[in-house]
This record gives structure tokens, C-alpha cells and sequence, in this order.
């Protein structure tokens, strides 16, 4: 029994991910352009994430994502929205060096070796834990070889500006597809297995 760690990311064409909800969700760094997922999120994609979610069997995030959701999804009652009642009933897990009193109920807050928690949570628990926006974390568990599965929502914008989920300069990863569909509105979900360093051409013989 272990859980595996799935990273979901909604992300623009040039690989944007802050402040897709709303104007003012993230500013940092002088960011300008937020709200640019929800014009393009559908039903479709809203069915595709509640499922997702439902899969969970935990929650871990960064510390920045953590407030947002926090600050929306634990007062969202509605037991038959099936995001809210993921969140609201599962444990959360925060990767924060500054955090001490967390206000959601059921959060545990992983401030020592990272990566040993993190071990420890997958050989201890049962379906995904799952990671949800926190790109600064999702880049160190990439770098850390801990990521097992990566889900991206894909919107057809490019936003231009903005924090991106890849870094210029990072680890390399080789991938399987495993699942891949379009939305009516265009999105595209797919989800990818980590399957170590990618292949690279040889050198030429001359």
C-alpha cells in the first residue's frame, strides 16, 4: 500500500500558472493579467477536477497556495461540491517553515526534512496525494525525483507574463502519456507518468 504523488496544474499555452482565478488572487511581482483560466473553464473541466479531487487521499501544498485555498475552500459547506468536500475532509499537508497555527481543520505542517516526510506519507497512506497549484513546490519535488504523476489543464491563452510552472533552467524528466482529452472550450487535461531521465540523440559520428 502507498500513496503516489500527482501534481495538478492548470497552466496557459506558455506555461503560466498564477492567478488564473481572479484579478487579484496573486499580484506578486507585479503580475497584472489574473483571471485568465476562468472565461475558458467549462463544465467539462469542472467535472474532470471534481473527479480528480475525489480521488484524493490527502493534500499537499505550499505554503502561499495554501492560504488561498484556505482562505475559499474551508468555508464552502456544501457537501455535494465535490472539491470542498475532498478538501474539507481529507488531512492537508503544508511544506512551511513559518506557518504555526493552521486554521483548517485536519493540517499538518511539514517544517523538517521534506523529502523524509514525504516518503513517509506515500509508504503510509493509499491513493494520491495530491498537489494542487504551489509551483515552487511542485519544482523542488520535481528537482527530488518525488513526483510520480503530473495532471496539466491546459487553457489556449498565452498570458505573456508571470510565474510558470517550469523554470528556465531545471531538471530534466522523461514522461509516458497516460491519458489525454479536449474540452468543447478548448482545454486540453493531460495526465503523465514520470519515467526517470529522458533519452537523448546521440552524438554524431563525423
Amino acid at each position: 500500500m502507498s500513496m503516489r504523488l500527482t501534481t495538478i496544474t492548470n497552466v496557459s499555452v506558455d506555461g503560466v500558472m498564477q492567478g488564473l482565478g481572479g484579478p487579484d488572487e496573486d499580484r506578486r511581482d507585479g503580475f497584472t493579467r489574473g483571471g485568465w483560466a476562468l472565461p475558458l473553464f467549462d463544465d467539462e473541466a469542472e467535472t474532470f477536477l471534481g473527479e480528480i479531487y475525489q480521488r484524493a487521499g490527502a493534500f499537499l501544498f505550499g505554503r502561499h497556495t495554501y492560504d488561498i485555498f484556505a482562505g475559499y475552500w474551508r468555508l464552502i459547506t456544501d457537501p455535494a461540491n465535490p472539491i470542498a468536500s475532498a478538501l474539507n475532509s481529507r488531512p492537508k499537508y503544508v511544506a512551511s517553515t513559518t506557518l504555526t497555527d493552521p486554521q483548517w481543520a485536519d493540517t499538518t505542517v511539514l517544517s523538517g526534512d521534506l523529502a523524509a516526510a514525504i516518503g513517509t506519507l506515500k509508504a503510509s497512506g493509499d491513493g494520491e496525494l495530491q498537489v494542487h497549484g504551489s509551483g515552487a513546490l511542485i519544482r523542488w519535488l520535481l528537482a527530488n525525483d518525488l513526483v510520480d504523476e503530473l495532471v496539466l489543464l491546459t487553457y489556449p491563452v498565452i498570458v505573456g507574463q508571470g510565474t510558470r510552472l517550469f523554470p528556465d533552467t531545471g531538471p530534466d524528466a522523461a514522461l509516458e502519456l497516460l491519458a489525454s482529452r479536449t474540452t468543447a472550450s478548448g482545454l486540453t487535461f493531460q495526465t503523465y507518468r514520470t519515467t526517470g531521465r529522458p533519452r537523448y540523440a546521440p552524438a554524431s559520428v563525423s
